[in-house]
């Protein structure tokens, strides 16, 4: 870790944006508690992308402006839109559909991301309290599982690192980690840089990620 200040880096609306490019056109997504849920506001209707919720719905829009409606809420219980077709359905169902691999993208906040992509992120044992709710399940089953997170904590410790101190949500999971500083591909050689923040430089986000970092010649700003 470098004892100097992480760089600024974009904002979680900014990280949701970047995150929502990863998706394809017509897939199937499932979005995380927290930063995740900003996505849906960064997806054209054009995409044709369909949001599943865990408890029980398929085919929102994203977070409601209008009046709460306690039946139409998303798994954090948070308002939604509905697109037209838009299904309800069980836990078990639900469950069924992302244990059966129909969910072809899930996007999920992150704690610590190791070297090799395991993920953690529902405990954190200094708070003595945490609940991993779906994000197993989503971990495991989803096709593409990508992080959205912070690079460092608020002390200033990297996320990434070789080794996960918190416990797992599991192991060897995570394809895509996105941050304020970065866009990181895990693959079966480790980590390597994608994409890096405006006047964020690669040497900068290595100096910032708590594990080996594999960059390339040419790493391009993100384009936002």
């Amino acid at each position: 870790m470098s004892s100097s200040t992480p760089p600024t880096g974009l904002s979680r609306e900014l990280i949701a944006l970047r995150a929502a490019r990863e998706l394809e056109p017509g897939s199937v997504v499932n979005l995380g508690i927290g930063l995740p849920t900003l996505v849906a506001g960064f997806v054209k209707p054009s995409d044709d992308i369909l949001f599943q919720a865990e408890n029980g719905i398929l085919g929102y829009s994203g977070i409601s402006e209008s009046d709460f409606d306690s039946d139409l809420i998303n798994a954090g219980g948070q308002p939604v839109d509905l697109v037209p077709g838009a299904s309800f359905f069980d836990t078990a169902d639900s469950f069924a559909m992302i244990r059966g691999g129909h969910i072809d993208a899930a996007i999920l906040g992150g704690l610590q991301v190791s070297a090799r992509g395991d993920l953690a992120n529902w405990y954190v044992p200094a708070r003595g309290g945490g609940s991993v709710g779906g994000a197993m399940d989503l971990a495991v089953g989803a096709r593409k599982l990508i992080v959205a997170m912070a690079h460092v904590t608020r002390d200033g410790q990297p996320r990434i690192v070789e080794i996960c101190e918190y416990p797992l949500t599991a192991e060897r999971c995570v394809d895509v980690i996105i941050t304020d500083l970065a866009v990181i591909d895990v693959g079966l050689q480790g980590l390597t840089l994608r994409e890096r923040a405006p006047g964020v430089g690669p040497s900068k986000v290595a100096e910032w990620t708590g594990a080996a970092l594999l960059i390339p010649e040419e790493v391009p700003e993100m384009s936002l």
